[in-house]
């Protein structure tokens, strides 16, 4: 049979025009033994293809199982159902590597060795160059290929040079080298394959056939097309022979390649030769995890140590029964599924941050259990009863259980840099993420490849809601209604191949976090690149392949939340000597939970937005579980799934809480019978349709957060099959998968959600305590949060703190507390609020002050900033203190300005050598100055600046019925006259953002 060996995916970038998975569907489909995804320097694509041939494995098995059970299928069919597929074909994961002397060649590793060795190769050629290039050698192949075949390709320019190339790579690797036959469709196939087998015999190798499909079937000739002409930068009537002539370099069948190499049959038959050499699946690369062994101890006889001084600290007058029961459930658990290493290095990450003072807290499927509360990974108790741990660990999943620390956003760098560290960067690299195409992309790209006017993209990129969420008779609507002929081919031709690129890899990112973590050297496990971002390196598998693999990923996530309560801390600390962490805080504190009754929680963790203030007053939260379903039913998979209203109905006592059976009514007690988490969706699958736990595992993947693909209707008649075999009402069973279906947009698991409550509850208690402290941190955490700098201020003000203004005598970078008149704290704005500031000049300023300035010049004599640093101050009115106006203080800058542009005028800096007659500048009115406020610092202290229109407007609108324009100039000079419109209207509604 014959075994396709160079498929080049859609993972070489805007040259393939077909995915992996659908090249293994269609080898399926042809009866192919074997095939193999070979892209250009890069790996990226192999796990897809492996996942997708294990996929149809078992469709296929559960197929046979099913007929050997109850006799051949016929209608209705289980979903999904495996087409009547031959046989399940072999994959084998190689590369196409293109060196710098003109040679390609399809390297095919034959052992786990061999795999080593090729992605060690690749990330020798992507580490020497930027992001996204290779510069690879053929020295650096002669240094060492063994167990790697190589099936060279024939030259496409000077045959002499590439004779001399290929002669020293003939004479370097041995047998392990092919020569590579490919049809070209010109009607010279036949002369061409008698010139390369003359060509192979001389140099003493063998001829391999193969079709070098860039497709999986011909229909995608069009996409190549427009991938070639994205690739180029042209249209696609303006390609010439870089289009493709014919579609036919696709993938063909063991028949079809027979006759295309007639005379030259055995290069096909040869391919199964090659193909018996290649015995590496992507399975062995599993369990490749770091051994975390530490001075003589093992990682179980570490881990259980650390665990046990853990419970002491966390439980310093003796840990309750219940929870000692719990840790030594989970430890035995963790032994017996030999994740020992896992939690230790999630710990030692987590230790570290500790060590330097950075804020964590841990979350996911494992964060939440006893084992990492005593570590110190979480800070979630025990107590709070949210604890799933074998929901997800369990024998059922063999796989590393998922835990994601979430640090401050400003310090995750330091935590970043010191996993390359201490494991070293060949055996640590964080994830790629695949950017994929997605609407306006696809249709900015493709409709200039296709000659449309940038007016129609334009049109159709705006439009994009109308076109992808609606039935084809509303698109043609829409388009009609944008001024489009939907009946025009070129724009129909246009939409088809947006649909078809849609989902198609683009380019790749760097993932926000995950790291892979290795025992042995990470460059041979995966191929290693350089990102974008100075200082780290990243491998080419996203999140996904790693899962899919079974690989040991931990994400080291940024949060903004955790910088502004690490500030907190600080602050309180400093001016009140009580000293918090996130587990010391004192819990379920009635006021604050009052608080969040009332919706006042402008800058609270997740419970900030509009949607969280208007649901608040509902759900009336009274205790920390509240919080947790607080966090997670206001997300688009419960709203979707109908989810938010039988809860506030059940929670109320408008509705009765029922439950169709005891097995049920333990899973869903806690929620009042209305699926809210993924865990839960998962224990219905299993106890209502008799899911197997690899089956709701599959449910779980469909369901994930953020998924690209998340597709839960493919359940849906294996759903409702089980639950109706099991003696549940239809009518329930419908509601239930409909609810599920609705985590497919956004699910969130019940771990994720207690540990975002519990900082809910931290900085919900911070703002009712210390609502100034509060103000503070979050002012100088940003950028974070829904909340422009005037808000938070606002908010502060109306909760009693005075708040003063930037100062050039009293302001350092960040906000600060400073003693009030009446014995508590006032927030002191800091010049990081000024637009425009650096840090670095706001040090100069405060380490240069002394006793205080007390004329404008002292800062630029005495601080040394620059001229326009001196403006930005003067615009922010930083010099009201010495009593100098804004438009006083601007006038003096502005000389400085002159002075330093002009130095042979400049005389002495205090100006002894030059008089200037003084001046007197009209003094601005209110309205000015807030403006002005607000174009320099995005805030006022001044006025609120509908206050100034207060006395134009009533209940019912504006007093004037007249003209708008006039209403609109009367308003301005109202507040500033002569005030630019634009100016103040942009400033004000970024404030009011």
């Amino acid at each position: 049979m014959f075994t396709e060996l160079s498929i080049t995916s859609n993972f070489t970038f805007l040259t393939g025009a077909s995915h992996a998975e659908e090249y293994v569907a269609r080898a399926a489909e042809l009866g192919l033994a074997g095939l193999a995804i070979a892209d250009e320097n890069s790996v990226a694509g192999v796990v897809r293809a492996h996942a997708a041939v294990r996929e149809i494995a078992r469709l296929v098995a559960e197929r046979e199982r099913i007929e050997a059970r109850d006799g051949p299928i016929g209608p209705p069919a289980p979903e999904p159902r495996a087409p009547e597929w031959a046989h399940v074909p072999r994959f084998y994961p190689a590369a196409r590597l293109v060196l710098r002397e003109g040679l390609v060649l399809t390297a095919l590793p034959e052992t786990r060795q061999g795999w080593g060795r090729l992605s060690r190769l690749i990330s020798v050629g992507r580490l020497r160059v930027e992001k996204g290039e290779c510069d690879l050698r053929l020295e650096d192949l002669l240094e060492g290929m063994e167990e790697i075949v190589l099936l060279l390709h024939p030259p496409e320019g000077a045959l002499r040079d590439w004779k001399r190339h290929a002669g020293r790579l003939v004479k370097g690797v041995g047998g392990q080298c092919y020569l590579l036959m490919a049809p070209r469709y010109d009607g010279q196939d036949a002369a061409r394959f008698d010139r390369l087998a003359g060509l192979a015999a001389e140099l003493g190798l063998e001829p391999v056939a193969s079709a070098l499909p860039a497709m999986h079937h011909a229909r995608r000739r069009r996409l190549a097309d427009v991938l070639t002409a994205i690739r180029q930068g042209r249209r696609v009537d303006e390609l010439g022979r870089a289009a493709l002539a014919n579609g036919e370099q696709r993938l063909r069948s063991g028949p079809e390649m027979l006759r295309l190499f007639a005379g030259h049959e055995d290069a096909v038959r040869r391919t199964g030769d090659v193909a018996a050499r290649l015995r590496f699946s992507l399975d062995e690369l599993r369990y490749e995890y770091p051994s975390e062994v530490s001075q003589g101890e093992t990682a179980a006889q570490r881990l259980r140590r650390l665990a046990m001084e853990g419970l002491r600290w966390r439980y310093p007058d003796g840990a309750p029964e219940r929870v000692r029961g719990m840790i030594e459930h989970e430890l035995s658990l963790i032994a017996k599924l030999k994740y020992e290493p896992y939690f230790l290095t999630v710990r030692d990450v987590v230790a570290f941050a500790r060590s330097r003072g950075i804020l964590c807290q841990g979350r996911g499927s494992a964060a939440n259990s006893v084992v990492c509360y005593c570590l110190g990974v979480t800070s979630v108790s025990p107590e709070t009863g949210t604890m799933v741990f074998e929901r997800f660990v369990s024998e059922a999943r063999n796989e590393p259980p998922d835990i994601d620390v979430d640090f401050e956003h400003e310090r995750r760098e330091e935590v970043i840099q010191h996993i390359y560290e201490r494991y070293g960067r060949h055996r640590a690299g964080l994830c790629a993420t695949v950017i994929h195409y997605r609407g306006k992309r696809a249709i900015r790209e493709v409709g200039a490849a296709m000659g449309l006017s940038q007016d129609t993209v334009g049109a159709l990129s705006s439009q994009l809601w109308g076109f992808f969420s609606s039935s084809g008779a509303v698109e043609r609507e829409r388009m009609r209604e944008i001024g489009l002929d939907p009946d025009d081919r070129r724009l129909r031709q246009t939409m088809e191949l947006v649909r078809e690129i849609e989902g198609f890899p683009r380019h790749l990112s760097q993932h926000v976090g995950g790291f892979v973590i290795t025992e042995g050297r990470l460059d041979e496990l995966v191929p290693i690149e350089n990102a974008t971002m100075e200082g780290r390196t990243v491998i080419c598998w996203d999140k996904d392949d790693i899962d899919a693999l079974g690989i040991l990923k931990v994400d080291v996530l940024a949060l903004g939340m955790l910088s502004c309560l690490r500030k907190a801390f600080d602050l309180i600390e400093q001016h009140h000597g009580q000293e918090h962490t996130l587990a010391s805080l004192p819990p379920e504190d009635p006021k604050v939970y009052d608080m969040l009754c009332e919706a006042d929680t402008i800058g609270v963790f997740q419970v900030e937005s509009r949607a969280q203030m208007n649901f608040l007053p509902r759900m009336r939260p009274r205790c920390f579980y509240d919080l947790v379903i607080e966090v997670a039913i206001i997300r688009p998979g419960p709203i979707q799934g109908d989810m938010v209203h039988p809860y506030i109905r059940r929670r109320n006592g408008e509705e009765t809480v029922e439950f169709p059976s005891d097995e049920l009514g333990r899973v869903l007690g806690k929620t009042l019978g209305v699926p809210l988490f993924q865990e839960q969706a998962m224990q219905i699958a299993i106890i209502g349709a008799g899911f197997t736990p690899e089956e709701a595992d599959r449910l779980r993947r469909s369901l994930a957060t953020f998924k690209k693909h998340g597709n839960v209707s493919e359940f849906r008649t294996r759903f409702l099959r089980g639950m109706r075999a099991n003696g549940y009402d239809m009518e329930f069973a419908e509601r239930c998968f409909s609810q599920i279906e609705g985590f497919g947009s956004y699910g969130f698991p019940e771990s994720h959600a207690a540990s975002f409550a519990l900082l809910v509850y931290a900085s919900a208690w911070v703002k009712r305590h210390h609502p100034g402290i509060f103000a503070c941190a979050l002012l100088n955490a940003q950028p974070m949060g829904f909340y422009a700098p005037a808000q938070i201020v606002r908010d502060a003000r109306e909760h009693g703190v005075e708040v003063r203004p930037v100062c050039i005598n009293a302001s350092y970078w960040d906000n600060v507390m400073e003693p009030d008149d009446a014995g508590g704290l006032a927030l002191r704005l800091g010049f990081r609020q000024v637009k425009g500031m650096v840090e670095e000049d706001a040090h100069w300023i405060t380490a240069a002050r002394g006793n205080g300035y007390r004329e404008v010049s002292d800062v630029w004599r005495r601080a040394g900033v620059a001229p326009e640093v001196m403006t930005r101050l003067a615009e922010a009115d930083a010099f009201a203190s010495i009593d100098v106006a804004r438009r006083g203080a601007l006038w003096e800058t502005h000389a400085m300005v002159g002075k330093e542009a002009l130095p042979l005028f400049a005389g002495d800096m205090e100006g002894e050598a030059v008089f200037e007659p003084a001046v007197h500048l009209p003094a601005m009115t209110t309205g000015e100055e807030v403006v002005e406020d607000y174009v320099s610092m995005r805030l006022s202290l001044k006025a609120h600046p509908l206050a100034l229109l207060r006395d134009l407007l009533t209940p019912s609108g504006p007093v004037d019925r007249g003209d708008p324009s006039k209403r609109q100039s009367a308003a301005l000079d109202a507040v500033s006259p002569g005030a630019d419109a634009g100016a103040f209207g942009g400033s004000v509604a970024k404030s009011e953002k």
